[in-house]
């Protein structure tokens, strides 16, 4: 029989209710004779009042701030969240009639790295469901998120996990698909809140969805789309909520024809740093960006403006809860005599705007038609960078909603391709 890969988010199984609307579609796939495999997350909100409770059990004597705790014990109490849903929907589904039982990840077994708090999954081995579907199970609920070390001890899988576990489920298994249930539905050539003419995309290519991803675009997480393009897993994203079509996620074989941009993406937490008349010698670039990486800050865009008396302005972006780190990282570096400059410019109040589509690869002319479309707009590009299917500006956060209408206006992605 067909393998079909089912995943729930939290706000698909916030209540019992909820869980109840979930098992009638898993029951419809199961009607259209698939062996199903369902990955639900905990309950909306469950997760971060589990995290709540670690922080408060490891509260000093001044019952403020939290201490020390054993990653492995955290684990094993942020885990039960997916561990509550998964068994409520097997309960629910075999009142309804359907063969169908509860996995904990160890039981499978998910097996995982041992970081805890942010495992990542080795294997996954299908001997133990593969027999329980010889039998007679037609449903297999997976607690999401989490999985087994090599010592036996609960890992959580960290941001994306269920997204991640679900992907890893339709591999390993080698489900025809694999179906993403959220509370939006599908992918949208950009955000709706922003443009009313956004339209939801019937197909996108891993590629591009994963640079959406990785964007702003926040319907998948960028791991989970690495995953199924790695492995060739076909993704649909759907609604919980409503029976519309979703969007298909697959390799750019599978479409026929592509706009030349496919999406517009947007990121509002930007910060733009420089650092101001740095020595133009060879490692500068290495001595900057290490203590930056050291201390965890995420870098994206980089741009290096060369004088002539041998100086160098070096740009670059980042998340704007990084800068604080940023700044010290960079401060102590120049105290350490790693590296000097004369000023740290600092502007937190800028966005990062983007245009992705595969049809880039085969046209001339997109970045000139952006940036001709902003100017006359009157929008200042601040950094650029490009690759070879997107092209990233920084503008003035004032102008964010402003650029992204008119560039999905510009590159008409109203219009079915």
């Amino acid at each position: 029989m067909p393998r079909l890969v089912m995943k729930f988010g939290g706000t698909s199984v916030a209540d019992l209710e909820r869980i109840r609307a979930a098992a009638v579609k898993i029951k419809r796939e199961v009607d259209r004779g698939y062996q199903v495999i369902v990955v639900v997350s905990a309950m909306s909100g469950e997760t971060n009042r589990l995290v709540g409770l670690v922080d408060q059990a490891s509260m000093g004597a001044d019952a403020k701030t939290p201490g020390f705790f054993d990653a492995r014990e955290y684990d094993a109490v942020v885990a039960s969240g997916e561990l509550v849903t998964s068994g409520l929907l097997a309960v629910v589904l075999q009142e309804m009639g359907i063969q169908a039982r509860s996995w904990q990840g160890w039981q499978v077994p998910v097996n995982t790295t041992d970081d805890h708090g942010a495992a990542r999954i080795e294997s996954i081995p299908s001997d133990n469901l593969d027999a329980k579907f010889a039998e007679d199970m037609e449903v297999a609920v997976i607690a999401g998120f989490q999985g087994v070390a090599p010592d036996g001890r609960v890992t959580t899988l960290g941001r994306g996990g269920s997204d991640t576990t679900a992907v890893a489920f339709a591999a390993a298994l080698n489900a025809e698909r694999c179906d993403i249930y959220t509370d939006v539905d599908g992918i949208y050539t950009t955000d709706p809140r922003i443009t009313a003419k956004a339209r939801k995309l019937e197909r996108i290519a891993f590629e591009e969805m994963l640079e959406l991803a990785s964007l702003g675009a926040k319907v998948l997480q960028t791991r989970s789309v690495e995953l199924a393009m790695r492995n060739r897993v076909r993704l649909q994203v759907l609604s919980s909520f409503n029976d519309e079509p979703g969007t298909l996620v697959c390799a750019e074989e599978e479409i026929m024809e592509s706009n030349v941009v496919t999406g517009v993406a947007c990121s509002r937490d930007e910060a733009k740093m420089t650092l101001i008349s740095v020595a133009d010698r060879p490692g500068i670039a290495a001595a900057i960006f290490t203590p930056l990486a050291d201390a965890g800050v995420i870098v994206d865009m980089i741009v290096q403006n060369i004088s002539e008396d041998g100086r160098t302005d070096m740009t670059f972006s980042c998340p704007v809860a990084d800068v604080p780190r940023a700044e010290k990282a960079l401060e102590d570096a120049k105290a350490r005599g790693e590296f000097n400059y004369r000023e740290l410019d600092k502007d937190t109040d800028v966005a990062k705007v983007s245009i992705v589509g595969i049809g880039m690869r085969s046209h001339a002319g997109v970045a000139q038609k952006m940036f001709k479309n902003l100017a006359d707009d009157g929008v200042n590009i601040k950094v650029i960078t490009t690759s070879e299917i997107k092209v990233s500006v920084l503008v003035d956060r004032k102008y964010m909603e402003l650029t992204v209408q008119s560039l999905h206006d510009a590159f008409e992605l109203e219009r079915t391709a």
